[in-house]
């Protein structure tokens, strides 16, 4: 029989379906991959911004994970939208009781539109009890400056703050680089506590980029299920959201979400 690979994504619903839980479970499934779930908090949103954010009791995100735990173990498991320093703490708390392992951190603190879906007291508590359980952690610019308290600006900047993002436990960082535009190209940072290594790829000129972090830090996750380096697993991923950004979908009147379909249909023959 062959091996069902399976992957957990811990973290927000968004209802107009671009990020969170249901960009992840996309990406699970067009890479392959059994998609889990256990929701933190609902968001009502679309492509214009954040309009409300419903977070869950945090028994109610412990018990899904129990769950989870119980009989579906996942072989990696990543999170996003966690809302808030009591979620934070049940998650780390489960991922220590389960022995998950293979652990993506995708510090989500701000939508696209700059609505917050991290509390500020929650920072420290992400710090101090989840990055030292991950794997990898894959924050952006902005999200890289919050965790470690530094500005970045230049690719000095971006290795330092690397580097203090490891000494906080992740043992890969990936400092997603999307968010300097004054780049040509779109420049990651794979750092794994011994060399730096940059990761290019183009720009494209587009608003729809709705999810990609969501999307790119679950493309990561469901190569680690399938028993891929994490060298490997992030090289696919760089590939997955480069299609997903490229072939847009051109939907919603704002930050509309990127395609989902893209990266299986390149692979398939299949391009619209």
């Amino acid at each position: 029989m062959t091996s069902v690979f399976k992957a957990l994504t811990i973290a927000g619903s968004d209802s107009g379906g671009g990020a969170g839980i249901q960009a992840d479970l996309k990406t699970f499934q067009e890479l392959g991959v059994y998609g889990m779930s256990a929701l933190t908090a609902v968001t009502a949103q679309n492509t214009l911004g954040v309009q409300a954010v419903y977070p869950l009791e945090p028994e109610a995100v412990a018990t899904q994970l129990d769950s989870i735990g119980t009989d579906l173990q996942p072989d990696a498991v990543k999170t996003g939208m966690l809302f808030s320093s009591e979620i934070i703490r049940i998650v780390a708390g489960k991922i220590r009781q389960f022995g998950w392992s293979s652990l993506v951190v995708d510090p989500v603190m701000v939508a696209k539109g700059g609505s917050p879906l991290l509390q500020q007291e929650a920072v420290r508590a992400l710090i101090t009890e989840l990055l030292p359980l991950a794997l990898v952690v894959t924050p952006n610019i902005p999200e890289a400056e919050i965790l470690t308290g530094m500005t970045i600006s230049g690719l000095p900047d971006r290795e330092r703050a690397s580097q203090r993002l490891h000494a906080m436990g992740p043992q890969y960082v990936v400092l997603k680089g999307g968010h300097d535009d004054g780049t040509s190209g779109v420049l990651d940072l794979l750092y794994d506590g011994q060399e730096f290594i940059y990761m290019d790829s183009p720009r494209i000129a587009t608003r729809h980029t709705h999810g990609t972090g969501c999307t790119y830090s679950a493309a990561i996750a469901a190569g680690l299920a399938k028993g891929n380096t994490v060298a490997e697993a992030i090289a696919t991923a760089k590939s997955f959201i480069q299609a997903a950004i490229e072939d847009s979908l051109g939907i919603g009147a704002g930050h509309g979400p990127t395609n989902h379909f893209a990266y299986g249909n390149r692979q398939r023959g299949m391009l619209p």
